[in-house]
């Protein structure tokens, strides 16, 4: 199938796009890398009368570092995630994750901004952003700047916190810290596909003791799950086979609501999920992976 037929805007400053927004409304979508969004208008399951292209909005691009926060821009593509040195440096969770996204031929065109405001629950990128305690800045014409937190970013499949006439600009990091760590593993059919299910995690790690631990949780439900009750049970206590059992047990309360999807059970989901608990622990720790 193709496209309905659209009319096509480019956009040289935010202002277009604000204007684009006043002057279409609801019938007017945002397009940069387009990996997500050209499909579904192919199959029709998206058909916006206008598409607004940022691809030459300048000052949504770059990667840049100041007072201990790494700011990136929304057209950062996948593949600079993987290779940029400051993101390798600084926030080296976003460079393990961006591997498994997709294919080449999809990271090259990809960007970090559309994968978050797609809130697609199965992508790789929302999930380190919550692991990351990313901030989200939006602009609106009306409204000015807001910044969001990641953990209240993700409302729903495909559903953020992000207002109609909102655009994502740019996305803080906190710089990872000397005693702190990244982990970042999943398991899918191919290489390639999307995960049954996926773990970004960060925490300190003092010898082989667990602090401040964020464990996330990818395509298990309709948004990213940050694994409170797991998480507790890990501060403060050292890495060993009894602890990573006690946290995989908890993954019972974290993981009450999983969905089960057209590939996976929930039942395998949350076996799934114990796997790489297991993998993902043993990497902070130094272990090495199981």
């Amino acid at each position: 199938m193709k496209a309905a037929p659209f009319d096509f805007v480019r956009a040289t400053a935010l202002s277009d796009v604000f204007a684009a927004f006043e002057r279409h409304g609801d019938d007017a979508r945002i397009v940069a890398g387009g990996q997500s969004l050209m499909p579904m208008m192919n199959m029709r399951l998206a058909a916006p009368r206008v598409l607004v292209d940022i691809n030459h909005i300048a000052e949504l691009n770059g990667v840049s570092e100041t007072d201990g926060t790494l700011r990136i821009g929304a057209l950062t593509r996948h593949q600079e995630l993987g290779v940029n040195a400051l993101v390798a440096e600084h926030a080296p969770l976003l460079t393990m994750a961006s591997t498994h996204i997709a294919h080449p031929a999809i990271r090259n065109r990809g960007t970090f901004g559309g994968s978050l405001s797609h809130a697609d629950p199965a992508a790789e990128l929302p999930a380190c952003a919550i692991a990351s305690d990313a901030v989200i800045n939006a602009v609106s014409s009306s409204r000015g700047e807001r910044s969001i937190k990641a953990v209240d970013f993700f409302l729903g499949t495909f559903h953020t916190a992000l207002e109609p006439d909102e655009i994502l600009v740019s996305v803080d990091i906190p710089i990872i810290g000397a005693a702190e760590r990244v982990a970042f593993d999943e398991l899918a059919r191919r290489q390639g596909d999307y995960a049954l299910v996926g773990l970004a995690a960060k925490g300190t790690i003092e010898g082989k003791t667990f602090k401040d631990l964020r464990l996330v949780f990818f395509s298990v439900a309709d948004r990213p799950i940050l694994a409170t009750e797991t998480i507790a049970t890990l501060e403060g206590k050292d890495y060993s086979p009894d602890t990573v059992t006690v946290a995989e047990a908890a993954l019972e309360v974290d993981l009450q609501d999983i969905d089960s999807d057209l590939h996976t059970s929930a039942a395998t989901k949350t076996h799934l999920a114990r796997v790489l608990v297991g993998r993902v622990l043993a990497e902070l720790a130094g272990e090495g992976r199981q």
